[in-house]
This record gives C-alpha cells, structure tokens and sequence, in this order.
C-alpha cells in the first residue's frame, strides 16, 4: 500500500489490511516507539519540531480512511506494509524529493542512484542513516567491551584451561592454554559494526554512502583496523545474535542507536517482506518538518543565516530583556528572520499561531522582513501584507519542487538550480529592504 504525507482526501485501507493497520493508527507515537523496538523513527527528539507537535500519531483512521501528517517512510505488520512518500513524488513512484533531502542532509552521493522498481527499496533509508548515526557514536570514542579471549602460548596472565591443556600441550612443549577477561575494542558491537560496513559496499550506491564525506572514510578505517584480525563474514548470524541485548553503557549511549540500526540493516529481510507473523510493528518513519528544515540549512548557510542549534541552545533569542523566554527560529540574519514549514498551507493561508509566531520574531530582532519558506510547485516569493505598526513585510517564499522528470540525476540538476534562484531571490530582497 502507498499513500502521500499531508494526505487529508483519505485514503481507503484494504480489507485485509485494516486490521493490522488499525493498531497503527490513532495511537501515540511515543507508545508505538516504547513497544516496538523494530519502530525507527527519525529524528528521536520527534516532536520538539513544531509541525508536527500537535500531531504525534503516524496516521489517523477512521473506519477505512487512512489520513497521513508529516510524516514519511514506511511501517508495517506482519504482512501489511505503508509506504508514506512525500506529496511531491510522481506518478511513477518514483520519490526523487525524498531521497534528494536524505542525501543532502546526510552527505551521502546518491547521482548513481535511479529508481527502477514499482515501489521503494526500504533498505535504502535504513542505508541513509548509517553515516550519521556511526559519526555521532565514534564521537564518544571506540567502544570498548570485555571479552575473554583464549590463549596458549608461555606468557600465562589468566586462567588456565586444563581441558585446552591437554588437548593441545601433551606432551609439553613450554606453552600453558591460558584465557582473561580483557578490556577490548575487538569486540561483539564493534563486530557488528565492521559486519554493517561489508553489508552496504554490496548496495548499489553503497560507497557513494561510505566513501562520499571524509569523516566517514576515516571511521570506516578504523573499523576495520580493528577487526581485521577476527572478522569473518561466515560469522554474521553469530555476531547478531551477541548484540540483540541493547548496549547498556552510560557512556558510550549513542553506540545504543548505532546498534539498533545495524541490527535493522542486517536483519532487513526478516523484520520486512520475510518476516513471520509476530504482531509487532516494524518500519523506519522521518519528521517530513525537521527534514525540509535540515535540508534548507545545506544552502542557505551560505547566506549566512544563523540556523539555531535547540538541544544545544545556540542561535536563540530572547523575547524579553534580561534573557527571558528565549525562543528559536529557523533561519535569520539581520534583517530578515525565516520559518521553514513543510506541511500543506491551503490556498497559501498560513495558520493564526505562525502568523503571530513570525511577528513577534520579527519584533524582537527588528527585522523589516519575515516569513515563510516552503516546497511548493514553483519557485516565487509571495507577499502577505505590509504590517501595521512598526511595519515590515510578511511573505512566502515557495521553492519549487519538480515532479516531471524521468531520473534522478535530473531533479538533482534542476534542484541545484531552483536552491541557486531561491538565493539570487533573497538576496535581491534583502538589498532593496
């Protein structure tokens, strides 16, 4: 089954399929994610992106009329399986807009990629995140993992073995079977680690993945580097099965997230297509608000707009003197001061809280210009009004978002231009104001 984000005309579930997909809908995404480990839902801080707050469920049903949000990807149950594209995707299923805002955001080179098939490859989002999610847990360093290893040599620094002693030292030659509990990076998680790495080289645009952002190739290295001696692609089953125990570490936490997705990368076929029926929920789902909002930040830095950092608390302002009640924008520099949206404006109506939202920004930085910037079918800028008071322009800025095209490699050449135009445009805006 295929449906659209922002999809309000309903679409009709199957028969066969309402059932597994009425315990979907309705219910909390938070709920759904605590239950159902095979449920991947990208970013995890999901509803702190202002979108998507008042909705936090994947999807509603009503009898058998489906109706989606912002959110993208796929979920399924036992045998009933949504693909959520991005309204921008054409007829032929192809969802250019999708994989074009994964691969900037990501930094992954996706030009050799084309869609030949009747509906999504899945595996390919999971492949998406894999450089992401390896960055942030190598920045808490190598894990580091005890493990008893076995030895048989004159240096004895452990617990001998006497079973391995007869076996192997009658009569004695001077070695002592020997094993110790070490402190390694040689270990199960780093194993799995190595095992995912060998499993995307085989993708077809698996070292556009790998190899396309310097960092990752260094990682990658020193992955590597530390298996070579004990990696062994006969032993996958065996290494997957060690790390189906999550990573408890306090430390090394974000190893937790990287585990989850190798497990979901190497066990694909099992947790989708070929899976038996166990009844969870399974499937891997991005915020469409915080991917057009990432993905607006790879071009308009350019701009030198400020694009605030919330978990981190850069990039804030404040709404009242003495540092009170801050709050974040998307994007803004001096003079104009942006909100990405990414979900459906109707009739080009933008709704009372953003309205007032982009005010009061533009209020407390003195900006003679705010708006709105979304993926529309045209790239224009729209103006709202001119305010009453201290003034000010309230606008619309839509990028255009190509549907026609017969291939990948197209909508990236005509993207590239449409973010060029979109520049020249705010530049030329910002001059005159």
């Amino acid at each position: 089954m295929r449906t659209t984000d922002n999809n309000t005309g309903g679409f009709t579930v199957p028969e066969e399929h309402l059932e597994n997909l009425s315990l979907i809908g309705n219910k909390s995404l938070e709920n759904l994610q605590q239950t159902n480990p095979n449920l991947l839902v990208f970013p995890q801080s999901l509803g702190q992106h202002k979108d998507d707050v008042e909705k936090p469920k994947i999807f509603s049903l009503r009898e058998s009329k489906l109706t989606t949000n912002n959110l993208m990807g796929f979920v399924g149950r036992n045998s009933s399986q949504l693909t959520i594209a991005s309204r921008f995707a054409n007829d032929d299923h192809n969802d250019y807009f999708m994989h074009y805002m994964l691969q900037k955001v990501f930094a992954i080179n996706l030009l050799d990629f084309e869609q030949t098939r009747d509906k999504e490859n899945i595996w390919d989002f999971y492949i998406y995140l894999f450089p992401y999610f390896l960055k942030k847990a190598y920045a808490q360093g190598l894990y580091k993992a005890y493990k008893r290893e076995e030895y048989n040599d004159a240096n004895v620094k452990g617990a001998i073995d006497v079973n391995r002693q007869i076996q192997k030292n009658i009569p004695f030659t001077g070695r002592i079977a020997y094993s110790t509990r070490e402190h390694s990076y040689n270990n199960a998680l780093n194993q799995l680690i190595r095992h995912t790495i060998e499993f995307i080289k085989t993708h077809p645009f698996g070292n556009g993945v790998l190899l396309n952002d310097y960092e990752v190739r260094g990682i990658v290295s020193k992955f590597n580097f530390i298996t070579q001696r004990s990696y062994n692609k006969n032993a996958r089953n065996k290494i997957i099965s060690q790390n189906l125990k999550p990573v408890s570490h306090a430390y090394f936490s974000e190893y937790k997230l990287l585990q989850k997705l190798c497990l979901q990368i190497l066990r694909y076929e099992k947790l989708t297509y070929g899976k038996k029926n166990d009844d969870s929920i399974y499937g891997l789902l991005f915020d469409g608000a915080w991917l057009w909002e990432e993905y607006l930040n790879t071009f308009l830095v350019d701009l030198n707009f400020k694009h605030p950092e919330n978990k981190k608390g850069k990039g804030r302002i404040y709404l009242f003197s003495n540092n009170k009640i801050s709050r974040y924008p998307d994007f803004w520099k001096e003079n104009i001061i942006l909100d990405a949206k990414y979900k459906k404006l109707s009739n080009s109506v933008v709704n009372r809280y953003d309205i007032n939202q982009i005010i009061s920004y533009m209020h407390v930085t003195q900006s003679n210009i705010g708006g709105f910037i979304i993926p529309s079918e045209r790239t224009m800028i729209e103006e709202i009004g001119t305010l009453n008071g201290y003034g000010g322009k309230v606008i619309i800025i839509r990028i255009q978002i190509p549907k026609e095209v017969k291939s990948f490699r197209e909508f990236n050449d005509i993207m590239n231009q449409n973010e060029k135009e979109l520049k020249d445009k705010i530049v030329e805006l910002t001059a005159v104001e």
